[in-house]
């Protein structure tokens, strides 16, 4: 596993891919945040926090992480080389374990530079350093992650296709649906204990319960399960394509 995280790390910063991606992330969320005019706007939000950031990186990495995962296999596929994962000496959970990992990182580089937004938005209140510390701390681990959540729906579908144009608009449209989706559908319901129920099956939802600040063990479940469920289906894929 530590040679196939290894081989991703490289292969991220040996091309243009890595610089990209966080280069990318960093330039969108800085225009939208301090330079467009619009919703995500500090100036014009008028207050000194970092919600708007946190309601902006869900959109942009829904974005970048399918760019980043779409040819994981559907590469492999196309050139070939699939089989040979089949008889490398590690097993299929470890190579698809060292590919989340290594995507994982690199979301994480990205989202590091951003801890200057802390420090210049704490600078910008009306009493110096008044930032809500557990809320800013809890946005960031949520982020953390819904990355995950993305990268394992970005693996699984570069599975699906050996085209990465396909897997990267599957990976997108996946994790669209599992970030708004339930959310969207419950609207339509009629109002009861299912809109909630529906709710809580998006991520959104589990998203913002941990962006209040409050760590809830049922929103970190949430999460790792997803994350675990499209991972085994990222395995299963693999499986069936070797029969």
């Amino acid at each position: 596993m530590l040679a196939i995280f290894k081989r991703e790390i490289q292969s991220f910063f040996t091309s243009p891919i890595g610089y990209l991606v966080i280069g990318l992330f960093l330039v969108l969320s800085g225009l939208f945040l301090w330079v467009f005019k619009g919703p995500f706007n500090v100036f014009e939000y008028g207050f000194a926090d970092l919600s708007n950031f946190f309601l902006l990186a869900p959109w942009v990495f829904l974005f970048l992480i399918p760019a980043i995962t779409m040819k994981s296999f559907s590469e492999e596929k196309k050139l070939g080389t699939l089989e040979l994962l089949f008889i490398k000496p590690i097993s299929l959970w470890e190579t698809v374990l060292g590919k989340f990992l290594g995507t994982f990182c690199l979301a994480l580089i990205a989202i590091l530079p951003t801890l200057l937004y802390m420090y210049t938005i704490s600078q910008l209140g009306v009493t110096i350093g008044n930032l809500d510390m557990g809320m800013v701390l809890g946005s960031y681990f949520g982020l953390l992650f819904l990355i995950a959540s993305y990268t394992a729906i970005g693996l699984f579908a570069s599975t699906l296709s050996e085209n990465q144009i396909v897997a990267f608009i599957i990976g997108m449209v996946l994790c669209f649906l599992m970030l708004y989706g339930f959310e969207s559908l419950a609207t339509v319901l009629p109002n009861g204990p299912i809109i909630i129920f529906v709710e809580n099956l998006g991520m959104k939802a589990h998203f913002e319960s941990i962006a209040r600040g409050v760590l809830d063990t049922r929103d970190v479940i949430y999460f790792i399960s997803l994350t675990l469920f499209f991972l085994y289906l990222t395995i299963i894929q693999l499986k069936n394509q070797n029969r």
